[in-house]
């Protein structure tokens, strides 16, 4: 059986994400220590106020000194410069990983930095809220939820099956892809549907005919739910657009198609392909649903975390 704990966790960022998996780790015992590393001094301390870490670094490279598990919690623009900066500090079979959405952008910013005695296996949990911080984290985010592991060269079998049992102990469902069909899958599941949610919560601003005590007033739950998305981490979706931009391109032009098909079909009155459209999404709902993604209860079925309404 593969071991799970590790000896030192350091932890490259601490918002929701990080602190997430500071609390998870500290509630499941899989790591004798967990430490982080943070630009800010008020982050750092609001970090170890909840006693999420045992100590806190403004450099990363004294973070993970030590460390036989390092995961980049950071938006994916930092990554290179971090990888450059902890490089040296790393130790022989340390694995480094990482929670980003996009995937082929991180292997192409973090490999060449790295020496080739370090396990790197980048990966992604799938599970979020729109809240950030390290206040924000709670230990079941990840329970139920995936988490991708896209394995590179540089990766080795045995470490690619302690992380994944690491993620297990947490409550994940684990899953492995190449990191571009990785980046094509999240494409339409999430960057799509955040891109959208920009949108549209940025066109209700715009509107000049309807006030903004309107639009906050009369939103219904489509238009809740929407800016809940929209509400997510500006930095890190800025992050997330710029480097999986072919893959979100070709996403967006098929969803143009489609969306090109629908305006027809309003404009030509044609209720049958509305109502054909209609039903083969309602059915894509329920097969979410059945997979254990969502329940069919009132907001969503969102599980709320502690420090959410």
């Amino acid at each position: 059986m593969t071991d799970v704990k590790f000896k030192k966790l350091a932890l490259i960022g601490i918002g929701l994400i990080g602190s997430s998996i500071a609390r998870s780790v500290r509630s499941h015992g899989l790591a004798d220590e967990i430490v982080c590393a943070a630009r800010t001094a008020d982050t750092r301390r609001i970090a170890l106020e909840l006693g999420i870490v045992d100590a806190a670094f403004e450099n990363p490279a004294e973070a993970v000194k030590g460390a036989d598990l390092v995961i980049l919690c950071t938006p994916i623009g930092t990554y290179s410069t971090l990888a450059a900066t902890i490089a040296p500090a790393l130790e022989a079979g340390t694995i480094l990983t990482d929670v980003g959405s996009v995937k082929e952008a991180v292997v192409k910013a973090v490999a060449p930095h790295l020496p080739d005695y370090v396990d790197f296996i980048p990966g992604h949990p799938v599970a979020g809220t729109e809240k950030s911080g390290p206040a924000a984290g709670f230990a079941e985010l990840f329970i139920g939820r995936w988490f991708i592991i896209t394995p590179t060269q540089k990766s080795t079998i045995e470490g690619v099956e302690k992380l994944s049992a690491f993620w297990t102990a947490m409550g994940s469902k684990v899953e492995t892809m190449d990191p571009a069909h990785h980046d094509l899958v999240l494409a339409i599941t999430s960057h799509i549907p955040h891109l959208i949610a920009y949108n549209i919560v940025g066109t209700a601003d715009d509107l000049e005919d309807v006030t903004q005590s309107e639009v906050i007033k009369y939103s219904a739950g489509g238009f809740r739910d929407f800016t809940r998305i929209a509400a997510s981490d500006p930095t890190m979706w800025r992050d997330v657009f710029l480097h999986n931009k072919d893959a979100v391109l070709e996403m967006l032009g098929r969803f143009s198609e489609d969306l090109t098909a629908l305006q027809r079909a309003i404009r030509r009155e044609d209720g049958d392909t509305l109502f054909e459209i209609f039903s083969r999404t309602r059915a894509i709902r329920r097969q979410i649903i059945d997979a254990g993604q969502e329940t069919a209860e009132p907001d969503f079925g969102r599980v709320h975390g502690p420090d959410e309404d």
